[in-house]
């Protein structure tokens, strides 16, 4: 992905999360998004289903059925899934928005603005519409490229109030590229084409993404 994009977009600088396979916390990627003062945050995952629950009758007792519950894996997920964060986290997003204001130097870093004076609440909720608005849009770009120009099935767009994304101080949005546990989905997945279908998905949302901003831009 970053070669990729690195490639079609030279201008762009791409920082990763984590270049090994080692485990990156969830609050520590949305520290690496903030500490490099992102434009936009995209996180990649494959997504599954938890096993279902099912009553079998294992036999009788005084004529009645005996129970037993088993779990069993579930197979119907499907396709791929779009996250925005959810509006009943907003309070962090708006600390983190506030760190990187005062970090960039948009705040007084001596300052402590006062959250119930109007001048500050306006902003903190332009800033809040602005980045919703935009997570919502790019999550539509990337969903758009994945359906129409690669044929996957659609879960579409939704709220969920992820830490990554709720505590990134920029426009986030969460890729999820398929269900591992659906064999077809992880054939994909697995696959060179597959993985190479998905970043090129990615990227030409992005590119359009950055040229719908740029000609809006002042």
């Amino acid at each position: 992905m970053q070669k990729e994009l690195e490639k079609e977009i030279p201008s762009l600088k791409v920082v990763l999360t984590r270049t090994t396979e080692d485990d990156v916390s969830l609050q520590r990627r949305a520290q690496i998004a903030n500490e490099n003062k992102g434009d936009l945050f995209i996180s990649i995952h494959c997504n599954s289903l938890p096993d279902r629950r099912i009553r079998e009758v294992v036999g009788h007792k005084h004529h009645k059925p005996v129970y037993h519950t088993v779990s069993i894996p579930d197979h119907s997920g499907r396709g791929v899934l779009m996250l925005v964060y959810g509006f009943h986290r907003s309070g962090e997003e708006e600390n983190a928005i506030k760190h990187n204001l005062i970090e960039g130097g948009d705040l007084d870093m001596n300052s402590n603005p006062d959250p119930s004076d109007p001048e500050s609440i306006i902003l903190m909720n332009e800033y809040k519409r602005k980045y919703r608005k935009q997570s919502i849009h790019l999550a539509e770009l990337i969903d758009t490229e994945l359906v129409n120009t690669d044929g996957r099935h659609n879960e579409g767009i939704r709220e969920q109030g992820i830490h990554v994304l709720c505590h990134s101080a920029m426009p986030a949005v969460l890729v999820e590229t398929g269900y591992i546990d659906n064999p077809d989905d992880e054939a994909y997945l697995n696959s060179e084409d597959g993985q190479n279908a998905i970043v090129a998905s990615i990227v030409r949302a992005i590119i359009n993404y950055k040229a719908e901003v740029e000609q809006v831009s002042p």
